[in-house]
């Protein structure tokens, strides 16, 4: 049985763990706000430009740009996005867990991997597949040229012919306690039919005039298409991962609260314990001295 110093002592070690809990908590929702309003601004572009360019993308022929042509995908890679850190529940297994199941289902197909955050490194360098390139330590600090870099750097390796598809895999930013984990194919950009494509609807019906000429504005729009869907995919996965830090902080903070309450009520009965047998031992001990000086 724990004595009281012990009881004490593991009282203590749980409310420091509630102090830096209760700390971690206000840390990530003053992170939260300035990243969920981040999102929240940028999502409608981002969206608005997948409809649009998925809608020109159904018109155009397959040899309008590089970026459009589509090639048999004996090739593939998948863009893993997690974060830094732990302590967000389940923000980073649930990543992890989908893009093993994707890789299970490419069965024969060669793919490789682009980790995004220091939990997909770790967790995909003791594994058998080729990781191609990382890209760490910068959430906290994250900038449009970030995922210039990235996207730059997955439109060279396609137009290059190195791959012949690239998947983009992370956490979409739904409120503060869900986060969904989202799949989507960002190389060769889809088109509005396609059958997990964005948008098109009834305003896809009419057909566009192109100043100065379609090939012009292709080249244009999708290179920024590309480095803004992944600019998105980096602003989702730093919004929800502050949500889920919040929301795993908090409920830290409340589970130690609990302990605390249920090792001072073992405290408070050990002690009473110990206090009701040491007087059993006085009376005890006043009787036995009693009997001996009548004897």
């Amino acid at each position: 049985m724990a004595t009281l110093r012990d009881i004490r002592r593991r009282i203590r070690s749980v409310e420091s763990t509630q102090k830096i809990t209760r700390a971690m908590k206000l840390v990530a929702a003053a992170k939260l706000r300035r990243a969920q309003e981040r999102i929240v601004s940028a999502r409608p572009y981002a969206v608005k430009m997948a409809e649009l360019l998925s809608s020109l993308v159904r018109r155009a022929e397959g040899e309008a740009h590089p970026l459009l042509v589509r090639r048999p995908a004996a090739r593939k890679r998948l863009v893993i996005i997690t974060a830094d850190k732990g302590l967000c529940g389940a923000f980073n297994s649930n990543i992890l867990r989908a893009s093993l199941a994707f890789l299970r289902e490419q069965g024969e197909t060669s793919v490789t991997l682009v980790v995004v955050g220091k939990k997909a490194r770790d967790f995909y360098r003791r594994r058998q597949y080729e990781i191609k390139s990382e890209m760490l330590g910068f959430f906290d600090r994250l900038a449009y040229s970030h995922a210039q870099e990235l996207a730059g750097g997955l439109m060279q390796e396609y137009l290059s012919g190195e791959v012949d598809e690239v998947h983009l895999l992370y956490n979409e930013f739904r409120s503060v306690a869900v986060q969904r984990v989202k799949r989507e194919q960002l190389l060769p950009i889809e088109s509005a039919d396609a059958p997990d494509g964005q948008g098109g609807g009834e305003g896809a019906a009419g057909d566009y005039i192109y100043e100065p000429s379609p090939e012009a504005i292709l080249a244009a729009l999708l290179p920024r298409h590309v480095t803004t869907q992944v600019y998105r995919a980096l602003m989702e996965s730093v919004a929800g991962e502050y949500g889920a830090r919040m929301t795993a902080m908090e409920a830290a903070t409340k589970n130690a609260k609990e302990m605390i309450s249920v090792l001072s009520i073992q405290y408070n009965k050990a002690r009473q314990e110990r206090i009701t047998k040491e007087l059993l031992d006085i009376v005890g001990g006043a009787e036995a001295l009693r009997q001996s000086v009548e004897a």
